[in-house]
């Protein structure tokens, strides 16, 4: 077990710090290239729109050898990234978005992947700590990659980032393969293929609908009130734009603490009360962001770091006990579908109501995610672990 542990840390770790470099990079790359920052932004729109056909690309795990398809996903981007070496003018600036849209459908296939595959890597009471390092690490290397990849880029351009971000997938497809598997991950040709198959299993289990539904509802309110935070700081305090690197390492710092605590939190409580926490603490973290004070700021930076990944491990962990094998794929991915798509709508509807105000909107925010909370701990008893109550319930 430890051997499996320290290979899926070590592949987020990687994974991580790679594709966090490149996706900055990208855009400063097509910036310099065309000078264009409505063309510079749609790099960014590449990487995250696969996320939208998560229920089709996660039934390809479902029908496929899935080790084999995470291994070859890894050296597909290898290639996808090397051919950025040829990238000199404008001419081929297209290649920054074909190689971000290959990173945003591997994000796709490797989330959903090892989601499917950690069950037969590792016993099923590990999985909520081994989600929390998994988090850690890839935060931790959010606070690094961003610094690493621009200052690379700055010294050697992007052909550099590139060569580095496309070994990276080559070692981790290295690692993959150094698994050991328990039993053989299962797949089939007779699932139903779609959306539907990947919402019937997530509607009919309540442990998978209230957890999942907690992380949306966090993840789109932190995209809400994006737009405030930038008014909060540089119009209500007063403070330079670069604050908010610093509120965002102080996010980054709280995601690599939380991270390492959720584990013993799920195995204790269970992954309905983690949920629930993290939802509250985030709505606090909104409400902190009000205060016209700055140190609040990162306390409320600090607190939502935590709060926001629990949401996600709770989720992630429930899918992947909670889940049949042979289904595993597909309802993985669809539960990244329905956590992170709603953040492409409330971003912009957080951008235009930030007009009536920076603090109305964070308490807006603060509000959706309480109720949220509210709701489904009024429906548990959060006295006892979820997993215990919800097959009482059943």
């Amino acid at each position: 077990m430890r051997r499996n542990v320290v290979l899926f840390v070590a592949i987020s770790l990687l994974s991580g710090f790679g594709s966090t470099a490149m996706s900055l990079v990208a855009g400063i790359w097509m910036l310099e290239l065309t000078g264009s920052s409505s063309r510079a932004a749609l790099t960014g729109l590449c990487v995250y729109a696969p996320v939208l056909a998560g229920p089709w690309l996660g039934g390809l795990l479902d029908r496929m050898p899935r080790r084999p398809l995470l291994i070859a996903t890894n050296l597909v981007l290898a290639a996808s990234l090397s051919s950025l070496l040829t990238v000199r003018t404008p001419a081929g600036s297209w290649l920054l978005y074909a190689v971000s849209l290959t990173y945003g459908i591997s994000y796709v296939l490797l989330d959903a992947g090892e989601s499917a595959l950690l069950p037969v890597a590792l016993p099923a009471g590990a999985l909520g700590e081994v989600n929390g390092w998994r988090s850690s690490a890839q935060e931790g290397m959010k606070l690094v990659a961003p610094l690493a990849g621009a200052g690379l880029y700055a010294w050697h351009g992007g052909a550099a980032v590139a060569i580095l971000s496309a070994a990276l997938p080559v070692v981790v497809a290295v690692l993959y393969a150094a698994l050991r598997l328990t039993a053989t991950p299962a797949t089939s040709t007779k699932v139903p293929s779609g959306l539907r198959a990947g919402l019937a299993v997530l509607a009919g289990h309540p442990l998978l609908r209230v957890t999942v539904t907690l992380a949306a509802v966090s993840i789109a309110m932190s995209g809400f009130a994006a737009a405030a935070q930038y008014e909060v700081v540089t119009v209500g305090l007063g403070l330079p734009a670069t604050f908010l690197g610093l509120l965002l390492s102080a996010q980054g710092a709280g995601s690599v603490v939380g991270g390492l605590i959720v584990g013993r939190l799920i195995t204790r409580a269970g992954v309905t009360v983690v949920g629930v926490a993290g939802t509250a603490l985030f709505a606090a973290s909104l409400a902190a962001r009000c205060l016209p004070w700055w140190p609040a700021l990162l306390v409320g930076g600090v607190i939502g770091g935590i709060g926001l990944p629990w949401t996600l491990v709770a989720a992630v962990t429930a899918v992947q006990t909670h889940t049949p094998p042979e289904l595993l794929g597909r309802v993985a991915a669809t539960a990244n579908t329905l956590m992170f798509g709603p953040i492409a709508v409330a971003t912009p509807l957080g951008a235009a109501a930030v007009h009536l105000g920076a603090r109305p909107v964070l308490l807006a925010g603060a509000a959706f995610c309480l109720v949220a909370a509210a709701a489904v701990a009024r429906r548990s008893r959060l006295g006892q672990p979820a997993e215990a109550t919800e097959s009482m319930g059943r």
